[in-house]
C-alpha cells in the first residue's frame, strides 16, 4: 500500500489536476480520459460530463490487474459557473494531493484561493473510504463531489 501511496500522488499530480496535460484518446463514447504509466503500474481516469460528471478511476500492475480504484460523482451547484470556472477552483487545490496528512485520493483537507476554498473530507484508509469535496465561493456552496473506492481483490 505504501507504493501505492506514494504512485497516486504522483498520477494526479500527471493528469487531470494539472491543465498543462493533454488526455489520452476516449476509452468509451464520450468519455475524457488521463492515464500515467511508471514502472510496472498504470493510472487511467475516465470521466463523463462537464459542470455535472461521473467517472472512474483505476491503478493496474503490469496493465492486466486492476489493484485499487475510486468512484465519483461532482456536481456544480452554482449554475452560473461554468466547467472552466470550476476547473479554475479545483485543479489547484488537486495539484496539491499528498501534502498533508488526508488520505491522497482527492486534495488536501482546504485550500483557499482567493474567493474560493475548497475542502476535502475522507474516512477510511486506501483499502476502502468514502468522501466528500466542496467548493466554496464566497462562503457558499458552489460545488460538491461524493467519491468511494478502495483495494480490488480478484
Amino acid at each position: 500500500m505504501d507504493k501505492l501511496y506514494d504512485f497516486l500522488i504522483e498520477a494526479k499530480k500527471q493528469t487531470y489536476a494539472n491543465a498543462n496535460i493533454e488526455k489520452v484518446q476516449s476509452s468509451r463514447n464520450g468519455s475524457k480520459d488521463y492515464e500515467y504509466k511508471k514502472g510496472n503500474m498504470t493510472y487511467h481516469d475516465t470521466y463523463f460530463g462537464g459542470t455535472n460528471f461521473i467517472g472512474e478511476e483505476v491503478v493496474y500492475i503490469d496493465t492486466e490487474t486492476p489493484v485499487w480504484g475510486m468512484n465519483y460523482y461532482g456536481v456544480t451547484l452554482d449554475k452560473s459557473l461554468t466547467e472552466e470556472a470550476v476547473d479554475k477552483a479545483l485543479r489547484p487545490a488537486l495539484m496539491l494531493v499528498g501534502q498533508d496528512d488526508i488520505l491522497p485520493v482527492r486534495g488536501p483537507k482546504e485550500y483557499i484561493n482567493g474567493e474560493y476554498k475548497y475542502t476535502f473530507e475522507v474516512d477510511g484508509d486506501l483499502e476502502y473510504f468514502t468522501g466528500t469535496e466542496t467548493i466554496y465561493k464566497n462562503d457558499k456552496p458552489v460545488y460538491i463531489l461524493k467519491c468511494h473506492g478502495g483495494k480490488i481483490i480478484k
